[in-house]
């Protein structure tokens, strides 16, 4: 797999449709988190029309985990209610293509792996809510150090539908006691992108054994004062994904999301 490549035109202040022409441009390839932070963003998972029943139920059961934002129709690679000039064949830096449940290809452009069947879901995720933290100048490691955010599956199983199961994943910020009070606060108004916290403090008692090694993402360091604090992630679906080991479907990489025209000041809950 290849390293992450940065674009030095890219940042927090660029639109969403300028990260999208640059995944589709084949000039960017790294991940989205501090990216075009007024604008949503999104996971993706793409199914067989015949599986597509049994994860939009999945999803619905699961709603902290798998918001949805948006179910294309078969076969239709364009989602207008999220953005103008969208492809989900090409306007995400990188994806990941699964066959009977094994990883087969993590390419920048899905042109090639396009079936007429398939079903684009978006998903709400948690880079989202981090420009509402730090709007609030709540600070987030990994944003400054410029890595991906650390996931971690957990011992807390999801509500199953038909073919889908597994743990919830979470992701994690350090943050001191006051910081994570005021988070909770903040992202509770935002339950389109994962909402409050599923848990604070002891990794354990959700079963992550070691924050030094994540599932997915980078380690992040935990500084002595600071809570871990764990968001339900929209990686969760993906690992339903991997335990159905459907024949064939298609994700983005972790950390490598659908930046939508959404604005995320308007997904905020009175």
């Amino acid at each position: 797999m290849s390293a992450l490549i940065d674009s030095p035109d890219l940042d927090a202040a660029s639109t969403a449709r300028e990260v999208r022409l640059a995944a589709r441009r084949g000039g960017f390839s790294g991940h989205t988190s501090g990216l075009a932070s007024a604008h949503v963003q999104g996971n993706l998972a793409i199914l067989p029309a015949s599986l597509a029943g049994d994860f939009r139920r999945y999803c619905q059961l699961n709603p902290q985990a798998c918001p949805l934002l948006a179910i294309g129709e078969p076969g239709d690679p364009a989602l207008t209610a999220l953005g103008a000039d969208l492809d989900l064949r090409t306007d995400l830096p990188r994806y990941r293509v699964w066959q009977d449940g094994q990883l087969v290809d993590e390419p920048t452009d899905v042109t090639r792996w396009w079936r007429d069947d398939l079903v684009v879901f978006v998903i709400g995720c948690s880079f989202s809510f981090e420009h509402a933290l730090l709007a609030e100048g709540i600070r987030l490691r990994h944003v400054e150090q410029g890595r991906n955010v650390a996931m971690y599956r957990t011992s807390i199983a999801t509500q199953p539908a038909g073919v889908f199961h597994g743990p919830t994943v979470v992701s994690m910020r350090p943050l001191s006691a006051a910081d994570a009070a005021r988070a909770m606060q903040i992202t509770s108004r935002l339950p389109q992108v994962h909402g409050a916290p599923l848990h604070l403090g002891d990794p354990s008692r959700i079963g992550i054994r070691d924050l030094a090694s994540p599932d997915y993402g980078d380690p992040i360091e935990v500084h002595e004062g600071e809570l871990p604090v764990f968001w339900a992630c929209g990686v969760t679906p993906q690992s339903a994904i991997a335990t159905a080991r459907p024949s064939f479907c298609i994700t983005h990489a972790p950390g490598h999301m659908l930046v939508t025209d959404l604005l995320n000041r308007d997904l905020i809950a009175a």
